[in-house]
């Protein structure tokens, strides 16, 4: 306990230390910056402003007052991490929630540490902090890895250095950003999931995943029953073997019309045989119970 009670009273030590203009620091080199950076400091809350470069933009209100709910009655127990930009002025580097949710409950200081660094260390040090957090979603960090190539110029071979992810992890959740802005959405909202995501990249059109992405959301389909889709979406768009063309152009072109549908509703291709009267038969295969039972949902929902 008294070990912790030092530890808050040399925060404020320093924080005296710092509202003194004669010891103004602006780099590593200046008098008493040894004492300051790399210690956490007791600042004051309205000496902070929000980081411009912050990659995350989805802040659960919710979740902020459930942390100020816990500061409240715990205090905090990470310090934020913020960089000196003028005397007492300094921008958040990484801790924007806990920023939030301390002023929420009015508190006027906060503990940080302080970090003297230019724009691009900042956004470098907020975008590879905010990589590693547990509660990003897909296309969060997507984004994250975006803005590190264009706005760092990191290849992702040295993105894979500084965030400890192997090369194809990275070279994956970029791929993301390739799905329509609709589906990119879906995915930040919780709908579907990364590997949902991941099945609907391999199809190119557009359209077509959004009416996939549809399918998904309308019969609740797993990550493999949307794999299982797309690759018959991708059969039932290849062109017809010359052995059968014959055949396919006696099929009437209400049918064929029709198939391609039937094929992305039941996720497997369907087969459809015409006698020569106009009567016909339409077969559905299924790969196993489970597959059966989803099929027999898809004809019982559509009553």
């Amino acid at each position: 306990m008294a070990k912790a009670t030092k530890k808050q009273a040399l925060g404020r030590g320093l924080s005296a230390l710092l509202k003194d203009p004669e010891n103004d620091i602006q780099s590593v080199q200046d008098k008493n910056a040894d004492k300051v950076i790399g210690n956490i400091v007791e600042l004051d809350i309205d000496f902070i402003e929000v980081n411009p470069f912050q990659p995350r933009t989805n802040f659960s209100e919710e979740s902020i007052k459930e942390l100020a709910s816990s500061i409240k009655e715990l205090g905090i127990i990470q310090p934020i991490t913020v960089r000196k930009l003028d005397f007492n002025k300094y921008q958040l580097v990484s801790g924007e929630r806990r920023f939030r949710a301390s002023k929420l409950i009015g508190l006027e200081t906060i503990p940080a540490y302080i970090r003297i660094a230019n724009d691009q260390e900042s956004l470098e040090m907020a975008l590879v902090e905010n990589i590693q957090r547990q509660d990003l979603d897909p296309i969060e960090i997507a984004l994250s890895y975006q803005r590190l190539i264009d706005e760092i110029n990191l290849t992702q071979e040295q993105m894979s250095e500084r965030v400890g992810k192997k090369r194809s992890t990275i070279a994956n959740y970029l791929r993301l950003l390739k799905l329509d802005p609709i589906i990119q959405t879906g995915m930040r909202d919780g709908f579907i999931s990364m590997g949902h995501g991941r099945a609907l990249i391999t199809i190119e059109d557009q359209t077509a995943q959004l009416d996939i992405y549809e399918n998904i959301l309308s019969n609740k389909l797993s990550v493999r029953e949307t794999e299982e889709l797309v690759r018959n979406y991708g059969t039932a768009q290849e062109p017809k073997s010359s052995a059968k063309k014959t055949t396919d152009e006696e099929v009437p072109k209400y049918i064929k019309k029709g198939i391609t549908a039937f094929s992305e509703y039941f996720g497997h291709k369907i087969d459809v045989k015409v006698s020569k009267n106009g009567k016909g038969k339409i077969t559905i295969p299924f790969h196993s119970e489970e597959d059966f039972n989803r099929i027999k949902k898809l004809v019982q929902g559509a009553k």
